[in-house]
This record gives structure tokens, C-alpha cells and sequence, in this order.
């Protein structure tokens, strides 16, 4: 069991991009620690990030997927909340498709196909 550490984590939130703190309180906010939750909003309010932008930011992420538990799943290929799930290969060395299978995706790497539809 890993203990949690307030001072990790405010130096963490320190190194964290404002994109990142933002995705973090709202869309991730399921699978924080409760305590994290004020160290994170305190260094957004230094950054000069009002409560109104983080409502802003949480309704521009959209709907997001999520687990059983309700956290926001990310992106297989970033650290992006993932919109979609979509079919693809599983590719041995990258290269060889082996197996279809399903892939969270952001609306970054999300197929083309389907980012033209939903909009």
C-alpha cells in the first residue's frame, strides 16, 4: 500500500502543465485523492486560473469514456481524456497486425472519419 505524500504532490503539481492540472480536477478527478484536490486548485488559482475556467475547460473536454468506478480513462496514445473507443490492430513490433482490438482514443487520435461526423 502506497502512503500518500502531500509534499510529492505539491511538487508534482508544480512541474504539471495548467492543460494538465485542469484535465487533473475535472475530467480526472474521480481517481485523485481527495486530499490533492486543494493542493491542485491552489496552484491553478496562483497560475491565475479563475473558477469560471475550470468550468470552461471541463465543458470544451466534452464527454468523456470511463470505467467502472467513473474515472476518465486517457487516450491509448496520449495522456488526453479519451472520447471514443475504436477498433484497430494490435501490431506485433508495430508493424505485423495480429488481432483486432479496442483503442481509447482522445479527439486528437481519433479517426478522421469520426471526427468529421460529430461535428
Amino acid at each position: 500500500m502506497l502512503l500518500f505524500d502531500i509534499d510529492r504532490v505539491r511538487a508534482n503539481v508544480r512541474k504539471a502543465t495548467t492543460e494538465d492540472l485542469l484535465d487533473r480536477v475535472t475530467v480526472y478527478r474521480a481517481a485523485l485523492e481527495e486530499a490533492a484536490v486543494p493542493v491542485i486548485l491552489q496552484e491553478l488559482m496562483t497560475r491565475g486560473v479563475d473558477a469560471a475556467a475550470i468550468v470552461d475547460h471541463e465543458a470544451r473536454r466534452g464527454t468523456t469514456v470511463r470505467d467502472e468506478s467513473g474515472a476518465a480513462r486517457p487516450c491509448a496514445r496520449c495522456r488526453l481524456p479519451a472520447v471514443v473507443v475504436e477498433w484497430g490492430w494490435h501490431r506485433w513490433f508495430g508493424r505485423v497486425p495480429v488481432f483486432p482490438r479496442r483503442f481509447l482514443l482522445c479527439n486528437e487520435h481519433r479517426s478522421q472519419q469520426d471526427a468529421s461526423e460529430a461535428r
